[in-house]
C-alpha cells in the first residue's frame, strides 16, 4: 500500500509549511515537516514545489518502511493513511514500539504519543486525536 494523496494532504494540514527552516524540538525542518539531514542546507529558504517535492520523497520513505515484510500491515487506506502521518512525525522507530502492542491497541495506544522535550505539547495531544478518528473511520 501506499499514502492516498489525500493522506499526503492530512499530512501537509498537520505539519504545516515552513519555506525557511527552523528548529523543532532538537532538530531542524523545513516544507512540510521535512527533517534536514546532514548536509542539507537551505539557507536561502525554498519554494513551495521544493516543499512538495520533498513531501513526496518523505512520505515514500514512510510507505516504505510501512511495507517492510516483517511488519506484515494490512489496514484500510483510512488506517494507513493515519498510521503514515503518525509515522511521518514520529518516526520507524515509534510506529515499531506502537505495533509491539498489537494492530487491536493502536486507537488505544496513539494518544500515548504527545510529548516533545518531555512536554506534553496540546497541538500532538489533537493530532494523535485526528490519527484515531481517521483510523476509526
Amino acid at each position: 500500500m501506499q499514502t492516498s494523496s489525500n493522506g499526503r494532504e492530512y499530512i501537509k494540514s498537520n505539519e504545516g509549511l515552513t519555506l525557511k527552516a527552523k528548529g523543532d524540538y532538537g532538530h531542524e525542518v523545513i516544507g512540510y515537516g521535512h527533517d534536514l539531514l546532514l548536509g542539507e542546507s537551505y539557507s536561502d529558504g525554498i519554494s513551495i514545489e521544493d516543499a512538495e517535492i520533498l513531501l513526496q520523497a518523505d512520505v515514500a520513505k514512510v510507505d516504505a518502511a510501512m511495507n517492510a515484510q516483517h511488519l506484515a500491515l494490512e489496514f484500510n487506506q483510512n488506517q494507513w493513511d493515519a498510521i503514515a502521518d503518525f509515522t511521518f512525525e514520529c518516526g520507524v522507530g515509534a510506529l515499531i514500539q506502537l505495533l509491539a502492542h498489537g494492530i487491536d491497541q493502536i486507537p488505544a495506544q496513539l494518544p500515548r504519543w504527545v510529548h516533545a522535550g518531555g512536554t506534553v505539547l496540546l497541538g500532538m495531544v489533537a493530532r494523535r486525536a485526528k490519527d484515531v478518528a481517521l483510523y476509526n473511520s
